[in-house]
């Protein structure tokens, strides 16, 4: 790595660190209900909402009726999305006249978005009205990601409550997490957005004249506001068809700096919150190491890679190894305004959560490169992951860590001083193993079926790594794409749209079960037999796991995709 790249990277950790520490608090302080400076203003708000709600925001709910209002309340927003995108050309603020959607587009658009992938098989300026992309889209941005803190913070409580039969109030959860997290850090992020460039008007696009005499459509619209909310809610979704790489969505250095940032803000605040929300900072501390760890030596991976000669280069005898950070190394598919580290970083970063903006083509990275968003993808996004569900994606992850541990060296399985029985674990590999089902099986259901196999482009190993590129993006609902794979079509819109469903809320109801069988134990003091989960060697045997599982499950994938790939471009 250049010196001009690693100072790049120490700037962006310490921004981000130095961000997501008072967020942490700030998180805590509304998991706790603690007074804050905000109450004056935003508390009012919250008692109006609650006024108007009645009693039903007041009732604690057990873990399965917080998993059907989870369900309820997703569902009612997909249908709600569902309808305005079928009848958009009836709607207002429309000033391109664009047609209402196809029945398999809007039901693809609709998943997509309740589930906080925003998978787009489609380009927004030219499909999407404004009331589309505010009422309905952006909306989902909020409600979404809004969703999985909330799920999080159920999870949270199933460790510290001690023989309850309830996690909270879904809905008294998600208007607090909106009210008092999302709207004010995404007003702030939009203005400094359009501060940096971005539009946010509800003019008609604009028709201008080239210096060829050639005439183009110039698009624009509430862009700002809906770039905010989609990064920092892990969403992902553009407003632009070219998503990070459209200049209007990010115009500058300095805001491709600061939307990288967003990526990762608000998931490393939830799990150092989470240290703090148990009432033991060290173990917070303990899984953002072992994230930060992977992070970091994926990073390198796809770095190392991008950085160096294409082997057709390098039998022609050129070399374009990366001496200076924005020449030389694999720039096909990037933004040279960018340059290959910024490009790899945000690739690194928009995978290991569930955010899928882009601002580089992955479709153009070198094999290996391109291995490592997918990996991240694979492994459930628990590197970081995206807003509430990196937390407890991993939390599962910790829960087979510790009965593995157990097994291994006689230790009975606890956490939090919570036993780790039967129930628990038949939950977290339901959880776990409910990827594979979704990517290789539907995956390689999309390359056997005529109708699946049309839109894939490419031909040998990277076919096979573009198909399931598609398939783990959207059961991981993370969003980007490889690029290369025609997924607008009535085949994959259906599908897609159904494992995303699959992805999101098939891995939300394991995860509400293991809360609330651990909120209704006991809590039981540490003893000698008990495996300590805030030092080295657990963070080492977690990380050993996440690869593990993400290895061994895939490795057949990896092999004869980019691996492969890789071998046959050395090959000649």
């Amino acid at each position: 790595m250049t010196a001009n790249a690693l100072l790049q990277l120490i700037v962006f950790a310490a921004v981000t660190l130095a961000l997501a520490v008072p967020c942490a608090i700030y998180i805590t302080h509304i998991f706790t209900r603690q007074p804050m400076a905000g109450d004056v203003v935003l508390g009012t708000i919250e008692r109006f909402f609650a006024a108007v709600a009645g009693p039903h925001l007041a009732h604690e709910q057990s873990w399965r009726a917080y998993a059907f209002s989870v369900m309820f309340f997703n569902l009612m927003g997909g249908a709600l999305l569902y309808g305005i995108l079928l009848f958009q050309n009836y709607l207002p603020w429309n000033p391109q006249n664009l047609a209402g959607l196809s029945p398999d587009l809007a039901f693809n658009i609709a998943c997509s978005f309740v589930t906080n992938t925003n998978w787009q098989s489609y380009g927004g300026e030219t499909t999407l009205s404004y009331f589309s992309q505010m009422a309905g889209l952006t909306v989902e941005n909020y409600l979404s990601a809004a969703t999985g803190i909330a799920v999080s913070f159920a999870v949270v409580r199933g460790f510290i409550r001690k023989e309850s039969l309830t996690l909270g109030n879904f809905y008294a959860d998600v208007t607090r997490i909106t009210l008092y997290i999302f709207i004010p850090m995404s007003i702030i992020f939009a203005l400094f957005l359009i501060w940096q460039g971005v539009p946010q008007n509800m003019s008609a696009y604009t028709q201008a004249t080239t210096l060829e005499g050639a005439q183009q459509i110039i698009a624009q619209g509430p862009v700002a506001s809906q770039i905010a909310i989609k990064m920092l809610g892990s969403n992902g979704g553009g407003f632009f068809n070219a998503n990070g790489a459209h200049p209007f969505e990010n115009p500058t250095p300095l805001s491709n700096f600061a939307e990288m940032v967003s990526i990762l803000l608000l998931p490393v605040a939830l799990v150092l919150a989470f240290g703090r929300m148990v009432n033991d900072k060290r173990q917070g501390r303990s899984l953002f190491i072992c994230m930060t760890g992977l992070f970091v030596i994926l990073l390198g991976i796809a770095w190392a890679f991008e950085a160096s000669t294409h082997p057709a280069l390098s039998a022609l005898g050129i070399d374009q190894n990366v001496t200076d950070i924005n020449s030389g190394g694999n720039m096909e598919g990037k933004e040279t305004r960018f340059g290959i580290f910024n490009s790899v970083l945000w690739s690194v970063a928009t995978s290991a959560t569930s955010n899928g903006s882009v601002n580089s083509m992955l479709d153009s990275y070198m094999p290996l490169g391109g291995l490592v968003p997918l990996f991240n993808l694979l492994v459930g996004e628990v590197i970081y992951g995206g807003v509430g569900c990196g937390l407890y994606g991993i939390l599962v992850y910790v829960l087979i860590t510790v009965f593995i541990a157990g097994l291994m060296v006689g230790r009975t399985p606890e956490y939090l001083g919570k036993k780790i029985e039967a129930r628990e674990i038949q939950f977290a590999m339901v959880a776990m193993f409910l990827y594979p089902v979704c990517v290789l099986g539907f995956g390689m259901l999309g390359l056997l079926t005529p109708a699946g196999a049309k839109s894939v482009t490419a031909t040998g190993p990277h076919a096979l790594t573009q198909a399931i590129y598609a398939y783990a993006s959207a059961a991981a609902n993370n969003g980007s794409a490889f690029g290369g794979f025609n997924a607008n079509t009535l085949y994959q819109n259906v599908m897609l749209g159904f494992v995303m469903l699959l992805g999101r809320y098939g891995v939300i109801l394991p995860v509400l079960a293991i809360a609330g069988s651990l909120a209704s134990k006991k809590t039981v003091p540490a003893s000698g037999g008990t495996f300590p989960t805030d030092g080295f060697m657990f963070i080492i045997l977690l990380a050993g796991v996440i690869v593990m599982f993400g290895g061994l499950t895939y490795f057949p994938v990896f092999a004869l995709g980019p691996i492969a790939e890789h071998l046959s471009l050395f090959g000649g």
